[in-house]
């Protein structure tokens, strides 16, 4: 089974399905991704993107509300919080690092906070 994503125009994931191995891999060995988006387009329209259910391409799985970085050919989760920033592979990180142990962060306090 192949895992795909509708993109809505600001290229956030809108949906994600699952096509079956006969649309995908006719062959039954090589999976072929354009299978899917042209079967897919033709019954549902839209931009639709493969996800990877394993993480094994475009970093991770898509959940709803990631986005679609084509540049990079990334999907990238929904920022935590607005003081974290995206770094260079694509993972949001905090403006203070977390310290070892078990915190939240406090996003009004710009810190972490001790759970327990």
């Amino acid at each position: 089974m192949a895992h795909f994503t509708k993109l809505d125009e600001n290229n956030t994931v809108i949906q994600v399905v699952v096509v079956s191995n006969e649309v995908t891999m006719p062959d039954g060995v090589n999976e072929n991704e354009q299978l899917g988006i042209d079967f897919l387009s033709a019954r549902k329209g839209g931009v639709w993107k493969q996800t990877s259910y394993n993480n094994n391409f475009r970093k991770q799985y898509a959940g709803m509300g990631f986005t679609f970085d084509e540049a990079a050919d990334v999907f990238v989760e929904h920022q935590p919080f607005p003081s974290w920033s995206l770094d260079g592979n694509h993972d949001w990180q905090p403006p203070v690092a977390q310290p070892e142990g078990e915190y939240l962060w406090n996003e009004s306090a710009q810190s972490w906070d001790a759970i327990g």
